[in-house]
């Protein structure tokens, strides 16, 4: 089954558009992931133990409100290698949990390194040892500038393996504008992203694409020009909360369908508790704001 048409199926069966982005940061961990912190080990060992179990109870508390998780790779790599056994338990877990996995990787190279990172992400690595296993996820992210031929393998990769992708094409940070808006011939950077993207993707039987865009939700005015540039994609919204995206601003989105929109929080469910809406405990605060996320959004596609 292709990715668009499992994530149709994934988004129709737990009701939910809502992706749980996992960023941790160890000096801002719920109190109660010091208690899986071993009585010894190196500060990297220490830091990855508090994080995994960060991360498995942040799962366990928003799951039931999300169709797929989204773990910033960075945030376990500048750990090392014990953040790379985080990272992987951390992916075991959500699938556990039911969820599919994005991985926040936004790779970017040319061919043979592409190659290599899609191995490791979507797929497994072929040796004179045995196949080595990489860690599997569902879908991508991964960043176009190199150009089309640098997306080649992944495409290859992620189809092979039944995963998707999913293309920086104009992204939720203010800087967005400096290079992605600017224009080249009769369209902006952007646009000329959105062309490449919705000429990769393949719809399945759902109508959904396997290779989709992310589309950041702190720039809602680009989000109809997209969805006609890329009719099929789905869209990865980043920038929910934390960053000053609407749910409400998103409704070009899901054109598609539902699936066609996945609304990504990351700090706003993780933090919630910070917030101070009546929820003192972090895992009752994070499923309230990722029920809240999912009302909004599931109501307004």
């Amino acid at each position: 089954m292709s990715f668009g048409d499992r994530l149709a199926a994934q988004v129709a069966a737990r009701e939910s558009q809502i992706v749980l982005g996992i960023d941790p940061d160890p000096a801002r961990l719920w109190p109660d992931a010091a208690r899986a912190i071993p009585a010894s080990g190196t500060p990297a060992e220490l830091a990855a133990a508090a994080v995994t179990a960060h991360c498995a109870a942040l799962i366990d508390a928003a799951a039931s409100a999300c169709v797929a998780c989204k773990p910033q790779l960075a945030c376990f790599e500048r750990l090392g290698a014990p953040g790379w056994t985080a990272l992987a338990a951390t992916v075991a877990h959500a699938r556990d949990a039911g969820l599919l996995v994005i991985l926040d990787a936004k790779r970017g190279d040319i061919d043979v390194s592409a190659a290599a990172y899609a191995q490791g992400l979507l797929g497994s690595t072929p040796t004179p040892f045995g196949e080595v296993e990489g860690l599997r996820g569902d879908a991508v992210t991964v960043n176009p500038l190199l150009g089309r031929d640098s997306l080649a393998p992944f495409v290859d990769a992620a189809r092979a393996n039944d995963a998707g992708l999913f293309v920086l094409v104009r992204t939720s940070n203010p800087g967005a504008a400096d290079v992605q808006d600017l224009p080249v011939g009769d369209a902006t950077v952007h646009e000329r992203l959105a062309a490449i993207v919705g000429d990769l993707g393949a719809p399945g039987a759902s109508g959904i694409a396997d290779v989709g865009a992310v589309a950041g939700a702190t720039a809602p005015e680009h989000l109809a020009r997209l969805r006609k540039l890329m009719p099929a994609a789905p869209f990865l919204l980043p920038g929910i909360g934390a960053q000053g995206g609407r749910v409400s601003d998103l409704a070009a989105a899901f054109a598609p369908g539902r699936a066609g929109g996945l609304v990504s929080a990351s700090r706003s469910i993780a933090r919630a508790h910070e917030a101070g809406r009546g929820h003192a405990r972090p895992a009752d605060a994070a499923r309230a704001e990722a029920e809240r996320l999912r009302a909004a959004a599931w109501s307004l596609s």
